[in-house]
């Protein structure tokens, strides 16, 4: 199975910009870089627009190719959308370029002149044409590459989202192999940057936080014209990564299916350690004490019941009280518990073995009614999981739903061991 072991992402805005426009997205499987365009800020608001779009992961159904162009689309349809009704707005865009990490490929969605390169064995290649003016003219035979690089209208881009209400997106898909690094990055780099220089930077550098930094770096100091983002992930084969037979409690983001088997009803969640989750807390106490002092109804008897019938009606009255009564219970503990669930956390596995964030209470009730449901899925296997901190993710914590985000969102960048 490959995932991406190995992730840093960093933007910078250059030297020449008061603000960065630029939005990026390192949530594996999913990658996304976006350079807005468009003045009073304009341009930041259509890319994180953009950005937000893969926030929630990829739609189901279709394949990678067709899953990336529905985000791209939904995105265009949006930013056009704020652009025609906020008169500030009018006219701003942004570039994307979106990858998906699968199991031995990566499919790519792009428009504009943001780049994705794939480094293998020392040797970089750009996966995707940039949709520019200068990159139609060396289509045509009118510039060499050469010539393109240091064109004055370089940054002339044909397609972008945002000015048209549909966009057409060029997909594509690559394979991929243990050891790959793949860069995602905007024009502010490659723009300052040769690419021969970018490969050398990736190839010598001893981590990709350190190459990603590097490339900032030098693309300042070689002018920092526009702003720069970059973000750079390793592929990994991970072997006898087996998923679990049940949901494990380590979890991460909103997986395409719902966790597999339930935990243990014996297995009791540790107390939550938010404030939020501690507020949540209470209202499951405050549901539990209303069903302890309720108590099973009473049937209040006539003070002369008849003669006949009377009997029976007493051995009836028992076993209705104690139904009434259990259905109240289980009433109170039910909604308690719903009310609950909607505002704590937990992170596990689902049963495919990745790390995924479910919203709820790790319990099952009779019936399979679970108190659980899949929040986001991550794209990182357990197995990768360093094994001494496996202990401190698998404790059941009931957490946060910010507290479980930043879990993952380390998890995600390969963090965690820091």
């Amino acid at each position: 199975m490959l995932v991406a072991s190995e992730t840093t992402a960093k933007t910078d805005t250059g030297r020449q910009r008061r603000e960065n426009e630029d939005s990026m997205l390192a949530r594996a499987p999913v990658f996304v870089v976006a350079d807005g365009m468009g003045g009073a800020q304009a341009g930041e608001v259509a890319s994180r627009i953009a950005i937000d779009a893969f926030r929630q992961g990829l739609p189901q159904g279709g394949s990678a190719e067709e899953r990336l162009a529905t985000r791209v689309h939904e995105a265009n349809h949006e930013i056009y959308e704020v652009s025609r009704s906020e008169h500030e707005r009018a006219g701003m865009g942004t570039t994307l370029t979106a990858a998906y990490l699968g199991d031995g490929q990566m499919s790519i969605a792009h428009v504009g002149d943001s780049r994705a390169y794939l480094f293998r064995d020392g040797t970089l290649t750009r996966l995707t044409q940039d949709h520019s003016l200068v990159e139609e003219l060396v289509k045509r035979g009118k510039l060499t590459q050469e010539q393109a690089a240091e064109h004055p209208q370089r940054s002339i881009i044909t397609r972008a989202l945002g000015p048209e209400p549909t966009v057409e997106v060029d997909t594509l898909t690559h394979p991929v192999r243990d050891r790959d690094i793949v860069l995602l990055c905007s024009d502010g780099l490659t723009s300052m940057i040769a690419e021969e220089r970018v490969a050398d930077v990736i190839g010598s550098a001893g981590t990709l936080e350190q190459a990603a930094q590097q490339l900032i770096d030098e693309a300042n100091r070689a002018g920092g014209r526009d702003n720069i983002t970059v973000i750079l992930f390793r592929v990994q084969e991970v072997a006898g990564a087996q998923p679990p037979e049940g949901p494990t409690m380590i979890g991460v983001h909103a997986p395409e299916q719902p966790p597999a088997g339930a935990v243990a009803q014996s297995q009791p969640p540790a107390p939550p350690v938010a404030s939020s989750a501690a507020r949540h807390g209470t209202t499951m106490a405050l549901a539990e004490r209303a069903v302890r002092t309720a108590g099973p109804p009473t049937l209040k008897a006539a003070e002369h019941p008849p003669a006949s019938g009377g009997r029976r009606a007493r051995r009836y009255a028992k076993p209705l009280a104690a139904l009434v009564a259990t259905a109240i219970a289980l009433f109170l503990v039910g909604a308690g518990g719903y009310l609950a669930s909607r505002q704590l956390y937990f992170v596990g596995t689902n049963a495919q073995g990745i790390v995924t964030i479910y919203r709820g209470l790790p319990y099952d009730l009779p019936a399979g009614i679970r108190l659980y449901e899949t929040f986001y899925v991550s794209g990182v296997p357990a197995a990768v999981v360093p094994a001494d901190r496996r202990g401190t993710l698998l404790d059941h914590q009931l957490r946060s739903e910010t507290d479980a985000e930043g879990l993952v969102h380390v998890l995600e960048l390969g963090q965690l061991s820091r």
